[in-house]
């Protein structure tokens, strides 16, 4: 008997009681990322999966949660399958990332809501100058493997 998958409100909640204790490079609870990724899906105009697929994006690099989990969890593959695109793998090359990203339907969207967040400009503003300068052009660089245009 297979269950019912997941709803969107079952996914956040798992995802912020998964990190909990987490926080990000700013020192902010971890959560608040993770809300505001799956708020800029949204926004963009990403389909509920999309939005799972948010809240998860960072779970399984984070270790979170076990790709075990993620394989036997009530979710649709596709879920499954962006969460895995977006996933960066220890020693990977960035231009290897991108390549799985756009190769995975519905990722792109995920990606680009986590690096709009990721480079926001308030958000990096509490980091120290090189911290900032270093991510600010991983981000930009990542953004022109994805054919992401603007800020």
């Amino acid at each position: 008997m297979t269950s019912s998958p997941l709803t969107l409100l079952e996914v956040e909640a798992l995802a912020r009681d998964a990190h909990e204790g987490q926080t990000d490079k700013a020192g902010r609870p971890y959560a608040e990322h993770l809300a505001a990724v799956a708020e800029g899906v949204r926004v963009r105009g990403g389909t509920p999966e999309q939005q799972a697929a948010a809240w998860l994006h960072d779970a399984i690099e984070d270790e979170a949660l076990s790709l075990t989990w993620l394989d036997s969890a009530a979710l649709p593959q596709s879920v499954k399958d962006m969460v895995l695109a977006v996933t960066k793998r220890p020693g990977e090359p960035l231009e290897q990332y991108a390549a799985r990203i756009l190769a995975t339907p519905g990722a792109l969207l995920v990606k680009e809501a986590d690096l709009a967040h990721n480079a926001d400009p308030v958000r990096l503003s509490v980091l120290d100058a090189p911290t900032r300068d270093r991510l600010s052009a991983k981000y930009a660089y990542v953004r022109s493997l994805l054919g992401l245009t603007g800020p």
